[in-house]
């Protein structure tokens, strides 16, 4: 179950691209969910805080925000399947040269 839940965090990947070797995704992830509403992470993170404090192997601790969402690359901007816009073509002005 951790060795799961570490793998989908480490690759970034989608749920249903977890490995079959895991087992069962859909109760892996509820599982993730239940743990983290129910305080099982805050408590583990907490145990191992103190471990290493206990151990003086505590140099400092970093919290990561999970909060950065990706937008899809058509939400920024990239071009969409499909015809291409014809070019527009150049005209020369009537203008006289500058010289």
């Amino acid at each position: 179950m951790i060795d799961a839940i570490a793998w989908k965090f480490q690759t970034g990947s989608q749920w249903v691209h977890l490995p079959e070797k895991y087992g069962n995704r859909r109760g892996i992830c509820n599982r993730l969910r239940m743990w983290a509403v129910d305080g099982t992470w805050e408590r583990v993170f907490t145990a191992l805080m103190a471990q290493a404090d206990a151990d003086e192997d505590l140099d400092r601790a970093v919290s990561v925000d999970s909060t950065i969402v990706r937008a899809h690359q058509h939400a920024a901007g990239a071009r969409k399947k499909g015809t291409r816009p014809a070019s527009r073509t150049t005209t020369p002005s009537a203008a006289p040269a500058a010289g």
